[in-house]
């Protein structure tokens, strides 16, 4: 699915990234770990359209899409990516309905058919009595279940975690890693998920670890 060659980053006379090259295929949960500035978060940006590499390629299915720009990159991000965050990132002033379909609103759909596909994705995530419920109603794994369901929302084929439990108990940590292994069987989705939890690591299909913007695999 995923192609990483040769990917540079530099910031200034800073080199994040030093030539990684990595393959990832369908269906497959990544985690790649290492020790913080080691370049994790900016390889995934790269790889989710978020950043662009100083040199190098992203394939996607065989297309380059590291020079896509414009409506292009904005259609292949909402179309093709799913995005989890440490932190959320929900929106405070709606309620985890709304969080969850605003994607689908963007997209241009209907609020009604955006609303029911929303309503499936948060009773899938066992959340269906919380729905309208703010963000500050939430416990952090309440919240961090809504923005998984976000991320879903509009099917993608691959999702892009980044620390998706760092800032969970080890309980919620465990659901959201189950989470991650039946949504995987459900909706034949990939997996690139940026971890310090060993634990998820281990767990993980292969273990991409990162040494000073090198690639090393386990």
């Amino acid at each position: 699915m995923i192609s990483c060659i040769e990917l540079r980053k530099q910031y200034g006379q800073l080199e994040v990234l030093k030539g990684v090259s990595l393959d990832v295929r369908e269906r497959e949960i990544i985690s790649i770990t290492g020790e913080s500035g080691a370049g994790k978060s900016t390889l995934l940006h790269i790889i989710g359209t978020l950043d662009r590499p100083t040199s190098g390629q992203v394939l996607f299915r065989g297309d380059d899409i590291s020079k896509l720009s414009g409506k292009k990159l904005s259609h292949f991000r909402n179309q093709q990516l799913g995005f989890v965050f440490q932190f959320h990132q929900l929106v405070p002033e709606l309620s985890a309905l709304e969080n969850a379909y605003l994607p689908r609103l963007i997209s241009g759909e209907s609020k009604i058919k955006a609303e029911k596909s929303a309503k499936e994705m948060l009773d899938y995530l066992g959340l269906s009595d919380r729905m309208h419920h703010r963000p500050s109603e939430l416990s952090g794994g309440e919240q961090q279940r809504v923005s998984i369901a976000r991320a879903l929302s509009m099917r993608p084929s691959l999702i892009l975690a980044d620390e998706p439990t760092g800032n969970l108990d080890s309980k919620n940590a465990k659901l959201i890693h189950e989470l991650f292994f039946k949504m995987r069987d459900d909706f034949n989705l990939t997996f690139i998920i940026v971890t310090h939890n060993l634990e998820l690591a281990k767990l993980s299909d292969r273990q991409i670890v990162l040494v000073d913007g090198c690639v090393g695999d386990r």
